[in-house]
């Protein structure tokens, strides 16, 4: 009896764990392969061996009214899961952001000073809202981070390094997305293993 009640229990719990934390995008940056889903602005990126890396044009960073290399993705999303890891070089900012249809939705800003977090409510309110702040989160110099965004409704918990993970909340995040990005300001920046889950 007790055996037939252990092997219910695991036809109910082991569909749910094959599902946690599914794949629904990443990206492989290998030269051959073609990404619809990203989009590689503002600099000569190049993009093998599962990296994509670039260092900023100062023309371009001009052209473009001060905004740095960056890499975008079109994949719509509400709730979602977003994994990457950044390796900088003389970046004065590092941004990841989440846009809708129209505008940002949550963003933060990983500096020397430490790493700011906004919210952007839709448009006739405020421009932008800060939701939290980290001054111990600086990305190290030359040395891989990984970091790790859930979105969950109203709540962002976001994981970089070593660091206990942080949640930041504003109604506004519970938007639906089109599209996230990962972006710098200066120097070089270089990406891997960005991917998303239903995690």
């Amino acid at each position: 009896m007790k055996s037939l009640l252990a092997i219910s229990v695991l036809a109910l719990i082991i569909p749910s764990l094959l599902h946690a934390g599914e794949a629904i995008f990443s990206d492989p940056f290998t030269g051959g392969d073609k990404v619809p889903e990203r989009r590689a602005m503002r600099g000569d990126w190049q993009i093998e061996g599962g990296v994509a890396s670039v260092t900023q044009d100062d023309e371009l960073y001009k052209k473009y009214k001060d905004h740095g290399p960056i890499l975008f993705y079109d994949l719509p999303t509400t709730n979602a899961t977003f994994h990457y890891a950044v390796k900088p070089a003389g970046c004065k900012s590092v941004v990841f952001t989440l846009n809708a249809e129209a505008g940002h939705v949550f963003r933060f800003v990983s500096a020397a000073a430490g790493t700011n977090f906004r919210a952007f409510p839709p448009e006739g309110e405020e421009k932008s809202i800060a939701t939290g702040r980290e001054t111990e989160w600086v990305l190290p110099e030359n040395e891989w981070t990984s970091v790790k965004v859930l979105i969950e409704g109203s709540r962002a918990t976001v994981t970089m390094g070593d660091h206990p993970s942080v949640e930041v909340e504003h109604a506004s995040y519970d938007r639906a997305k089109t599209n996230f990005s990962i972006g710098f300001a200066y120097g070089s920046l270089s990406v891997k293993d960005v991917r998303v889950t239903t995690e």
